[in-house]
């Protein structure tokens, strides 16, 4: 696990290295906070990368030691040479990895796909998860939100500058709730990869859509872990979302999971005000 200062965003910065059937990877990541502070790692959606946390990590770094990873294929992460790798058990080998290397109790975020690697993880015996905040994600995910998240999983296209790729970011991940003009520029800043020609356009690669568009989306059933995780859960949802349904949180909350919903944002709520930032650090602190 190597890392690099970056002083101008005070952050840390490095990579680790994991192990696919097609050989050895490398995942970024960006880090806050004293090595020696209670670890929360941080795990984004299906397009996105770490530094969609940075208001969340920039106000948790006073009291935590918090690790955004970029999932394979997404920032600054490896892209995979085979497309068909990019399923979720290579997202969760990578991240174990990850869990390896710090050795240490681990409280987790994750949003969306980020929330199913943690499910999976937080399910195992002797998981180093203690703590599970999951943001707009469940052990239910009904095929149609699956079907609209295809449908727009097309090979991203070039922008001329970041203004352009922003006005995007607005159109496509509106139901985020982002709260002010400022947050768009950042998810704007941090989603973009300069092209050759002058052009940008969004950090990922294309082919990670390429399991997603090859079937038929249907229901997915993650009931099996969600049974088995014993820690407490602290369920957020946006309050439009179509992804985790409010029957699904009602179910969550049967079981003991605390929750939050979001007004005015959909799937999923981008974690960037202040309200919901203080609800998620009271809750890691009550660890």
């Amino acid at each position: 696990m190597a890392a690099d200062r970056d002083m101008d965003m005070e952050t840390r910065t490095g990579t680790i290295r994991y192990l696919l059937a097609d050989g050895f990877h490398d995942m970024a990541y960006v880090e806050r906070g004293s090595p020696g502070s209670p670890l929360v790692i941080c795990v984004h959606g299906l397009t996105r990368q770490g530094r969609d946390f940075d208001r969340l990590a920039a106000y948790l770094a006073p009291r935590f030691r918090v690790i955004c990873p970029d999932l394979p294929g997404r920032g600054g992460s490896d892209w995979l040479s085979d497309p068909n790798l990019y399923q979720p058990q290579t997202y969760v080998t990578a991240l174990s990895h990850l869990l390896a290397v710090t050795g240490a109790p681990v409280l987790w975020v994750g949003t969306s796909l980020g929330g199913i690697c943690g499910m999976v993880l937080a399910a195992q015996p002797g998981t180093p998860i203690t703590r599970l905040v999951l943001n707009d994600i469940g052990p239910f995910i009904p095929a149609a939100a699956l079907a609209r998240i295809r449908d727009y999983m097309l090979p991203p296209p070039e922008f001329a500058d970041l203004h352009a790729l922003e006005a995007h970011l607005r159109v496509i991940h509106g139901a985020f709730g982002v709260p002010d003009d400022a947050g768009w520029a950042e998810m704007a800043l941090h989603s973009s990869r300069a092209l050759p020609n002058g052009a940008v356009t969004l950090h990922y690669d294309p082919a990670i859509a390429t399991p997603i568009r090859a079937q038929d989306p249907v229901d997915v059933d993650l009931m099996a872990f969600w049974r088995k995780i014993e820690v407490p859960v602290l369920t957020i949802r946006g309050a439009h979302s179509d992804l985790l349904l409010p029957e699904t949180l009602a179910e969550m909350e049967r079981s003991g999971s605390a929750s939050l919903v979001i007004p005015g944002a959909g799937h999923a709520p981008a974690l960037m005000d202040e309200k919901t930032i203080a609800a998620i650090g009271s809750f890691l602190a009550e660890s």
